[in-house]
């Protein structure tokens, strides 16, 4: 479920970033995403800085301490990591604030050649040796052959156009809560969804990931199971809650595993 987000910085909190970077000069609340309670871009006498955070005893506070282990190994797709603060209660990461505008999945957009480049650049960094679930442990419930989607690759698995930030030409990917490990081809297949969801046909959204090595070189086999699993997954959290935009990546996983289904008997 997504976590209610506070439209104000308590004052704890602004007084540990006072302590940081100094005077703090403005606050900006940034409504896009679900994970955190703060997100913020703060602006400072000496720069401006995105800043997320939870209460500690949150229970999803284990996601800020995701982002932070990953952070060092994705430097050039992602955001910097600047600080990490835990002040009264409070878990803070903040990243060094980025221009952009979120990405546009819409057929015709400028925006899906950037990002099949930032996938074709993700797919060329090594897997860190960080605590990372495995992508058939978080597709088991869903899929009678999960071992199908094993594989040593990093995974971002998130590809919500708001985790994407385009400016002039070029792309980064934050939140890196979810990252996982498993089969190269998993991002380019969960994107695949994400350009149904945004007005693509099928055959249209596999043709935008046709230039990635990792998405070519993946088993027939195995990109089916996970389109069979990734429609009974969002099934699941559209039954659970039935928003518009969950009715929407259901219905855009449903169509691409009936696609899968008929153009490869």
């Amino acid at each position: 479920m997504p976590t209610d987000r506070l439209t104000d910085l308590p004052a704890d909190v602004l007084a540990a970033i006072v302590d940081t970077t100094g005077p703090v000069v403005k606050t900006e609340p940034v409504a896009a995403g679900f994970n955190s309670e703060i997100a913020a871009r703060v602006h400072t006498e000496s720069g401006t800085v995105f800043v997320k955070g939870l209460r500690a005893d949150h229970p999803r506070v284990w996601t800020q301490q995701r982002e932070a282990e990953i952070n060092p190994h994705v430097q050039g797709i992602a955001p910097r990591l600047v600080w990490r603060l835990r002040p009264a209660g409070w878990d803070l990461l903040g990243f060094e604030a980025v221009d952009g505008r979120h990405a546009d999945y819409a057929p015709e957009s400028p925006d899906v050649v950037a990002v099949a480049a930032l996938l074709r650049r993700l797919g060329q960094v090594p897997c860190p040796d960080v605590p990372l679930k495995s992508m058939p442990d978080r597709m088991a419930a869903y899929s009678d052959t999960p071992e199908l989607f094993a594989g040593d690759r990093l995974l971002h698995t998130d590809w919500h156009n708001t985790n994407v930030l385009v400016h002039n030409g070029s792309a980064l990917l934050v939140d890196w809560a979810w990252a996982s490990r498993g089969a190269g081809w998993i991002d380019p297949a969960l994107w695949i969804i994400w350009l149904i969801a945004g007005g693509h046909t099928s055959p249209q959204a596999e043709s935008c990931a046709a230039t990635l090595p990792a998405w070519t070189e993946a088993p027939k086999a195995a990109v089916n199971a996970f389109a069979d699993a990734s429609a009974r997954l969002w099934q699941h959290i559209a039954s659970a809650d039935p928003d518009p935009w969950t009715r929407r990546m259901e219905t855009a996983a449903e169509a691409w595993a009936r696609h899968r289904d008929s153009s490869t008997r």
